[in-house]
């Protein structure tokens, strides 16, 4: 389903394809070759989303950008890249040749390098810039630049570690104390639920 959201209708080239049950929402552009499957969603927000020539996108995988922040928090997937099944990629740059397994998540300000490898349940937390070629194994989170890769077993160095990425001000432009959760979760619902408020003017197009 193609739909027009805030002015924009996604555009898919000619030699791609798209399954009849995934989701195109506003500014999305489907490169040469490209194939995205069943019940992936791929919503560009008040940005935008590219996905490259030869590009896949499995199925139920998600891939949202989003315009709340100063930063361009655009999708971009290279050519040649793969994302799994029930991956999630949020404001991301997915580089030339990456995989993403399946249920692999890369979030916002993230970068990977040509011919990264991101295993099943892995991490890759805001603002984390990984190396060409770089392999973060299964179920573990790489975070930083230079990045680390940690295990859930280091919790209070993983917490730090996520803390640094300052998430919510990567995702949502929300700046608050680490220690005061409610105040963040609050102003994250808020700005949230004001970005999606534009949905309700979408239109479906094709």
């Amino acid at each position: 389903m193609l739909i027009r959201h805030r002015g924009a209708e996604p555009r898919v080239d000619p030699t791609a394809w798209v399954a009849p049950n995934a989701t195109l929402v506003g500014d999305v552009r489907v490169g040469p070759g490209a194939k995205i499957l069943y019940g992936a969603v791929l919503d560009a927000e008040g940005s935008r989303v590219d996905v490259g020539e030869k590009a896949i996108v499995s199925e139920h995988a998600v891939l949202r950008a989003t315009a709340v922040t100063d930063a361009d928090t655009a999708v971009s997937v290279g050519h040649h890249a793969f994302v799994g099944p029930h991956a999630t990629v949020l404001g991301a740059t997915i580089g030339p040749c990456t995989y993403l397994a399946a249920q692999a998540t890369v979030l916002h300000l993230a970068r990977t390098g040509e011919g990264a490898s991101v295993a099943v349940g892995a991490l890759v937390h805001a603002r984390t810039m990984l190396p060409a070629e770089f392999f973060v194994p299964p179920h573990s989170t790489a975070v930083g630049d230079p990045v680390r890769v940690l295990s859930a077993d280091r919790a209070d160095e993983l917490a730090d570690a996520i803390r640094d990425t300052a998430f919510a001000d990567a995702a949502f432009g929300v700046r608050t104390e680490w220690t005061d959760r409610v105040a963040r979760y609050r102003l994250v619902a808020e700005v949230r639920a004001a970005e999606y408020a534009a949905h309700a003017d979408d239109t479906v197009v094709g």
